[in-house]
């Protein structure tokens, strides 16, 4: 197996990198960590081949630590800081994304950014795609090299890259038992070449010897963040004995190397071909794990490994949703089980107006809804009428040429008028599809359904010559509320 991947024709990176999450949780008690002694045990893992960190804006003092780290070695110019910006629900402009990046550009001590990972929390707010267009912007200033996401579903993934934004990588979880990168995602890196960065290989530790044979733990006794949030996965995909059984098949495989589960483990998710890295943490001062991680890029799994380790996976029930849910919908799989470690609340996109105690409007901001003199939804009494939307922000045309792209896009602002008016897509009963190329349908017609799967409201789709150049698909939506 190479040792290292390209993820553009400017950047390669180890096809394992050292995660510095864990630093938050080192802190979470006031604790307070020496930054210069942190930054000499980071150099252990250079010194190995591991050149390449990944970090966030919320992982205590790990940007601090890493760019003092990078800094005292000028002489190794492969040292590469990934970080994450990660703001809060609701509209960015130019300036917020600016003060954002210089944040991290002082914390760290450097000129530029390797590249910096966005993540956003509410699709139906345009806001994300505001944003990754600032960042782009940024990145013509040379203020940062390259543009990620993290915890991007393949829909929205699709959209950022159709639209233009020179997107190189996608970090999301990844494991044995999760294995949603399987799904949409896989064609949406095929189509337009963009990478996975893996974490949770290990699921926050579980997926190691030291859990085999274990009684299941109670939570009382789950003492860090990943701890917390992983077991969530397990129970998910089926409980404690069913996880049992997974790590016994892997334990058979690790024997057979002369390795362990945890290698086993991340090598698994190496198999995908899209996957360009696994992302593994790591607790600075204590285990460091290099001579296990430098193993496992010389491991090879034949093709009976991979079918014992299929096996044990088929008796697993899959993680619901697509990349990232555990974000963004219930059931929220994270430390807490819901946001509240994360943010307060969701702001509604747009405010709707009173007409009459009634009837209520809401714009949109498209150039058209002025021109034209109509409203992007009407809510009377129980019903919300959307008028026909198309992938318009603005003055832009969202997408490309990508017809599925836009179609989610258009869901996007239909959801962000219904909850705006008091619904969710769920109270959808009604749509009307408009394709301007009847090529087009089958790519409009999945993303309708993998959006409105569940939700089965009565459908129309037809080819119509649609108005404004560029436009493939226009859609127009009605929705009951029960209360």
């Amino acid at each position: 197996m190479k040792k290292q991947v390209a993820l553009s024709p400017h950047l390669s990176v180890p096809r394992l990198l050292i995660g510095l999450w864990q630093i938050a949780d080192m802190e979470k008690e006031d604790q307070q960590l020496d930054p210069s002694q942190m930054a000499v045990y980071m150099k252990h893992y250079i010194d190995a081949g591991f050149t390449t960190f990944d970090m966030a804006d919320h992982y205590g003092s790990s940007e601090i630590i890493a760019g003092l780290c990078k800094n005292n070695h000028p002489e190794n110019s492969v040292i590469n800081l990934f970080t994450k910006w990660v703001p809060k629900p609701g509209s960015i402009d130019r300036n917020d994304v600016r003060k954002a990046i210089q944040t991290a550009l002082d914390r760290m001590q450097q000129s530029t950014i390797d590249m910096m990972q966005f993540h956003a929390w509410h699709y139906a707010d345009p806001s994300w795609l505001d944003a990754l267009i600032f960042l782009k912007e940024l990145q013509e200033e040379g203020l940062i090299q390259h543009i990620g996401v993290t915890n991007f579903d393949a829909h929205h993934l699709r959209i950022a890259l159709a639209h233009g934004i020179p997107i190189v990588s996608n970090q999301i979880s990844h494991s044995a038992i999760d294995r949603r990168a399987l799904g949409p995602m896989s064609e949406v890196c095929g189509q337009y070449g963009v990478k996975l960065l893996a974490y949770g290989t290990l699921a926050g530790g579980f997926l190691s010897n030291r859990w085999l044979g274990q009684d299941e733990p109670t939570s009382g006794q789950l003492k860090t963040w990943s701890q917390m949030k992983y077991k969530r996965f397990i129970d998910a995909t089926g409980g404690w004995a069913k996880f049992q059984n997974l790590l016994s098949a892997m334990q058979q495989v690790a024997l057979k190397h002369k390795t362990s589960i945890a290698n086993i483990a991340s090598r698994f998710v190496l198999e995908n071909e899209n996957v360009a890295a696994v992302i593994v943490g790591a607790r600075l001062g204590e285990n460091a794990h290099i001579t296990d991680h430098q193993k496992l890029l010389d491991l090879h799994l034949e093709h009976s490994d991979l079918i014992s380790i299929e096996e044990a996976i088929s008796d697993l029930s899959p993680v619901p949703g697509n990349c990232g849910d555990e974000y963004r919908k219930p059931p929220f799989l994270t430390a807490s089980g819901d946001l509240s470690h994360h943010l307060e609340h969701i702001p509604k996109v747009y405010k709707p107006i009173q007409i009459s105690h009634r009837r209520e409007h809401m714009y949109s901001g498209t150039v058209w809804e002025g021109f034209a003199g109509y409203s992007r939804a009407v809510k009377k009494d129980n019903r919300i009428l959307v008028s026909g939307t198309t992938a318009t922000h603005g003055h832009l045309l969202v997408g490309g040429n990508d017809a599925e792209a836009q179609t989610h896009f258009v869901i996007d602002k239909i959801e962000a008028a219904i909850e705006s008016l008091g619904g969710t897509l769920k109270d959808v009963v009604r749509t009307r599809v408009f394709v301007n190329d009847i090529n087009d349908w089958e790519s409009v017609a999945r993303a309708h359904g993998h959006r409105f799967k569940s939700i089965d409201p009565a459908n129309t789709l037809v080819q119509a010559k649609l108005v404004g150049d560029g436009y493939l698909v226009e859609i127009e939506a009605e929705a009951i509320l029960d209360s």
